[in-house]
């Protein structure tokens, strides 16, 4: 009986464990300037969530992946899935390393404190940025190769920065301290299944706390 009464105790602290949050990581590439790429999360809590980039000057992200330098110049914005209405957005973050060729600090490097949601981050190359909603088409969306106007004399679109450098199509992407997250076009659980994630999350414990995604924009 002790025994029985310790197995249904273990359980019960087990279902009510909270989740445990998870480091993404993400890599890829773009076909033409005005491509984005879509990130969904969720938090089952109030939580700190960093979103920041590593393509453009290069780094160390939190999968321990290198990331070489020479990507195209990044901006995000974020917006709340339940309401589809921006949260906020960045083009070039602070604390970021200076890109070695242009000396420029690029990379985004977002951090805010977000109530229990599901939530999506978009991507793209800078100076596309996104509307007021979801709804809302891209700055840039349907100009195609648009970096042109950047370009330096000989060198062509797509993916030049405001520098005049001509630059690669790779972006890597981190997604820090939520609780799941899915890559570019992925969907997030509705919340009548967090109950069930919150339960194989605390089974799991710290196991695994890390995952790497790598996609490419088709032809």
């Amino acid at each position: 009986m002790k025994t029985m009464h310790k197995m249904l105790l273990g359980a019960a602290l087990l279902s009510a464990a909270p989740a445990f949050a998870t480091d993404f990581s993400y890599t890829g590439t773009f076909r033409q300037d005005d491509n984005v790429a879509f990130f969904d999360f969720v938090a089952t809590g109030t939580s700190t969530v960093t979103l920041r980039s590593f393509s453009y000057a290069g780094g160390v992200n939190s999968a321990g992946a290198t990331i070489a330098a020479g990507g195209f110049d990044p901006i995000l914005t974020l917006y709340d899935l339940a309401t589809g209405n921006r949260i906020s957005f960045q083009d070039d973050g602070s604390g970021v390393p200076v890109d070695p060729v242009t000396g420029a600090p690029f990379d985004v490097n977002f951090s805010s404190t977000l109530a229990a949601g599901s939530y999506r981050v978009a991507l793209s190359q800078y100076n596309n940025f996104g509307g007021a909603t979801l709804s809302d088409a891209f700055d840039r969306a349907g100009s195609g190769n648009f970096t042109q106007a950047y370009c330096d004399m000989g060198i062509t679109a797509p993916f030049c920065d405001f520098t005049g450098a001509k630059r690669t199509s790779a972006w890597a992407f981190d997604i820090l301290g939520v609780d799941t997250a899915t890559g570019p076009g992925g969907t997030v659980p509705e919340p009548a299944t967090w109950a069930m994630m919150i339960l194989g999350m605390g089974a799991v414990g710290g196991a695994l706390r890390r995952r790497s995604v790598k996609v490419a924009f088709a032809h």
